[in-house]
């Protein structure tokens, strides 16, 4: 009898539909593992969908999408991997803090609590939910001009307007204000057990063109972890911005990611 796949859950941030994940899901699956990518809570099933009922994603807070995937994990047998990107990046980090994942990915993951710089590029990214208190219990979407800046400056305008047309869906504003205070906030959900030693091993990939995760977001993560006996490494890929998991070279950041976790017995 064969050996049962390990689950792999794949975790989309903020303005990317789920089934952004589908190039790794398939690679995945190739290589043995059983992965899914569910969306946030109040996703849609398709892109299409999302944009029409922008409603259904308002108001979801940081915790409450922590929430949604730890029901998912518990529904399952084995603890899983998780890869998740950008805000997703942050889910993982505090799933596997919480000892619910066996391994973690996090791809250009927003701040966690008690990371502190604050790039320029960063707080612009940011700016379209930003700029209205009343979107924190709204659904923002991005214009094509917006996305171009915090995803797609590190291709072609003409790719970076496709992966727009193909994967941008509204998302809840509400994280985004949660992050903005978090280092003011004792009990923020952005907080992270970044020194537990019992977690499985975490990889925090970044992209050295970044706008929305700067480099100093991620090497600032890294450091956070300094304390954890648990395994922690950082991978720059310098020449890449914030689509990384979704454009022409997805399959390099996705291969290296199945080689790291292969690499550490998974």
């Amino acid at each position: 009898m064969s050996s049962p796949r390990t689950p792999v859950i794949f975790v989309p941030g903020l303005w990317l539909h789920s089934t952004s994940w589908t190039p790794w899901t398939e690679l995945f699956q190739n290589a043995g593992y059983d992965p899914i990518a569910p969306g946030w809570p109040g996703q849609a099933a398709t892109v299409e969908e999302s944009r029409l009922r922008p409603e259904d994603l308002a108001g979801h807070s940081f915790g409450t999408v922590v929430a949604h995937y730890q029901r998912l994990i518990d529904s399952l047998e084995t603890p899983p991997i998780l890869i998740g990107h950008s805000f997703g990046g942050a889910v993982t980090e505090k799933l596997l803090g919480l000892n619910r994942a066996a391994a973690a990915v996090a791809v250009d993951a927003a701040q966690i609590k008690g990371v502190l710089p604050v790039p320029l590029t960063m707080l612009r990214s940011a700016l379209p939910g930003l700029r209205n208190p009343a979107n924190s219990q709204r659904a923002v979407s991005l214009t094509r001009e917006q996305f171009r800046y915090g995803f797609g400056n590190a291709v072609s305008a003409q790719e970076s307007d496709a992966l727009y047309e193909q994967w941008s869906i509204p998302g809840p504003a509400k994280p985004l204000f949660e992050a903005s205070v978090m280092n003011f906030s004792p009990n923020s959900p952005l907080k992270v057990d970044t020194r537990n030693d019992r977690r499985g091993p975490l990889l925090l990939i970044m992209g050295g063109k970044d706008r929305t995760v700067p480099p100093a977001i991620s090497k600032a993560t890294f450091k956070r972890y300094r304390n954890s006996r648990a395994v922690t490494d950082l991978k720059e890929f310098s020449d890449r911005g914030h689509s990384l998991t979704i454009d022409h070279g997805w399959r390099e950041i996705a291969e290296y990611s199945l080689k790291w976790l292969q690499n550490k017995g998974f």
